[in-house]
């Protein structure tokens, strides 16, 4: 593995977001999100993303330095057209809307349609929760057919992320943020880049038989550069069964039909649908119990003898928390053929060497 600070690796990847148009605010937003991913122990979200965003920027299929558009606008409703700006960028700007209406009504929807890839969707929730605001997410990926529904073996859904935020006064939040499928595409990727290796029952051939080489989402692509998810074989399963398959139908109906971006399908442009729901849980609950309620469940659940010797259990957000802290220390792991392919994209730029050399 190669290490790098996470401080040069952002100044790294900023530089490469200038050099594409990206306004400096943009290219920073940009870079701490995706570092951040890397940061909390989501590498499938991460810098390995970089060539990937690169060629869809020259491509033109998502665009820098878009505002969101407003569609439709009531007290605690509103519909929002990202304009296929990047993810990143246009992601927060509709998570803005969505807490400035809970603050004025108590509890509003927000429908994101047409966004370029929103990175980690727990990041937004804790936006959310940052603001006292519990929020949950409803996410596809139109145009990212890559998940056989349970009891097939073909490319139905996308990853259709689901995510659920809960703020706790002077706590960190409960942050809930999975794909629907086994694996995110994107840990298929780390693994086709030498990271840490898929699940053995992660994918499905066409065949109908189990297995873990990435071959199956991406063919026989070179270990480094940009690869297309659709050209391999296979398909990624859906996590738990029938119930994460279930779910994913719902990220697809709700992230992609309700929002306008549409649930996927094949020859569709690529866009991330978010419906999103925010709560204000000081006006549904002004006395006060729902925090501390929440303080005393918690406590009682991380109770609970742990399954091994040493063992403890942890709720959701506490592995990224203690990975983040241990990354901003010791710094983040790449595995040399993701940084390779960072590295040329960014020469290919014309980014300065040295910059380079100071992140390696």
């Amino acid at each position: 593995m190669v290490i790098i600070r996470a401080q040069a690796l952002q100044g790294l990847v900023e530089a490469v977001f200038g050099r594409l148009g990206c306004s400096g605010a943009e290219g920073r937003q940009v870079a701490a999100s995706l570092v951040g991913a890397n940061l909390t122990g989501h590498d499938s979200h991460g810098v390995i993303r970089v060539p990937r965003y690169v060629i869809w920027l020259e491509e033109g299929s998502i665009l820098a330095n878009q505002r969101i558009e407003s569609i439709i606008d009531t007290p605690a409703l509103a519909l929002l057209d990202g304009k296929f700006g990047l993810g990143q960028s246009v992601a927060p700007q509709a998570v803005e809307v969505g807490i400035a209406k809970c603050r004025e009504s108590g509890i509003a929807a927000v429908a994101l349609r047409n966004a370029g890839h929103v990175g980690r969707v727990g990041e937004w929730a804790e936006m959310a929760a940052e603001a006292g605001i519990v929020s949950i997410h409803f996410v596809n990926a139109s145009g990212s057919v890559l998940v056989a529904p349970f009891g097939g073996i073909e490319r139905r859904f996308s990853t259709a992320p689901y995510c659920l935020g809960v703020p706790r006064p002077g706590e960190p939040p409960i942050i809930l943020d999975f794909a629907t499928s086994l694996v995110a595409e994107g840990k298929c990727l780390v693994a086709s880049q030498g990271g840490k290796p898929l699940p053995a029952d992660a994918l499905i051939g066409p065949d109908g038989r189990v297995g873990n080489d990435p071959r199956l989402i991406y063919g026989d692509a070179p270990t480094t550069g940009a690869r297309s998810a659709q050209a391999g074989p296979g398909a990624i399963r859906a996590f738990g069964e029938h119930k994460g398959s279930g779910l994913a139908l719902m990220c697809e109906l709700l992230g992609g039909s309700l929002t306008g971006t549409g649930a996927t399908g094949p020859e569709r442009r690529f866009a991330n649908g978010m419906f999103s729901i925010y709560i204000d849980p000081a006006r549904v609950d002004p006395d006060g119990f729902f925090p501390a309620d929440v303080a005393r469940y918690i406590a009682y659940v991380k109770s609970a003898k742990p399954s091994i010797d040493g063992g403890e259990v942890l709720v959701p957000g506490e592995p990224e928390r203690r990975t983040r802290g241990e990354r901003l220390a010791k710094g983040i792991p790449l595995a040399p053929d993701t940084w390779r392919a960072i590295a040329d994209v960014a020469r290919r730029l014309g980014v300065e060497e040295e910059r380079i050399a100071a992140a390696a």
